[in-house]
């Protein structure tokens, strides 16, 4: 309409915004009984979307996850199927669930495969003419990645561990590929060992440098409390630099008084 003016849907150059570093999304990744699923449990109201059967271990609220055919073998429901019900679900009416733990993930990367694999009636994703299936197979997983980054929830992806090469140096198990379209929506991966009766929890990456005193979240931040290299060592002040500042004080105690 004529002599409306039209607001502009960009921001003030002058708006003063806050930055709120809190890591939501987490990746963890250790041995077999190194403590991986016992840490996502304590991250708050978890739904842990299991792959390798040990709900019964797991006292948080699960959902298993699976491909489903018929006695033909035919696909009933794909877990491609089933991943897009639960984020609409946690999108629409979320009962109060925080966090969503992927439990594991290189388990449902192989479901994926096959959940496409079995739609076009073949072996593997190379028998899909023209590189379909491998495109197929990344939209899918890079659209479950985004979907759920997108949620306002803690996100947890677990995975085994592997060995680098012929090294002794310790990685994720998850294949490098798809490992890079998971960790690059993740704030900190975290490694889980166990030594003896001692459990270690180290960050291996992370997206930046996090500030405790800027970590809003309690729940957050009594799991971060103890995970070794979240955190950045307090800078110590030199002595030079504290005596100015005990001199400054002092000076200025010294003006008010003088004042009074």
């Amino acid at each position: 309409m004529k002599g409306m003016i039209k607001v502009s849907i960009l921001p003030p150059l002058n708006r003063q915004k806050k930055v709120r570093r809190i890591p939501r999304n987490f990746f963890i990744f250790g041995d077999t009984m190194s403590g991986k699923s016992y840490l996502a449990e304590r991250f708050p109201v978890p739904l842990f979307l299991n792959t390798d059967g040990n709900s019964e271990m797991i006292p948080a609220q699960d959902i298993q996850l699976s491909n489903v055919r018929d006695a033909q073998g035919k696909l009933k429901r794909s877990v491609i199927d089933q991943l897009d019900e639960i984020i609409l679900e946690l999108k629409t009416r979320n009962p109060g669930y925080k966090t969503i733990v992927i439990d594991v993930i290189d388990d449902l990367t192989v479901m994926i495969e096959q959940a496409i694999c079995y739609e076009n009636d073949v072996q593997s994703l190379a028998d899909i003419p023209y590189g379909k299936g491998y495109s197929a197979f990344n939209s899918v997983l890079q659209s479950f990645v985004v979907e759920l980054k997108s949620l306002p929830m803690n996100v947890v992806y677990i995975s085994r561990v592997a060995k680098e090469g012929d090294s002794d140096v310790e990685v994720p198990s998850l294949k490098t590929k798809y490992y890079n379209i998971v960790n690059g929506n993740c704030d900190l991966v975290i490694q889980t060992k166990r030594r003896g009766k001692n459990y270690i929890r180290r960050v291996t990456d992370r997206r930046t440098h996090y500030v405790r005193e800027e970590i809003d979240d309690k729940d957050i931040l009594r799991i971060l409390d103890n995970v070794v290299g979240v955190f950045d060592k307090p800078v110590k002040t030199p002595i030079k630099e504290k005596k100015k500042i005990v001199d400054k004080i002092e000076t200025e105690k010294d003006l008010k008084e003088g004042k009074e």
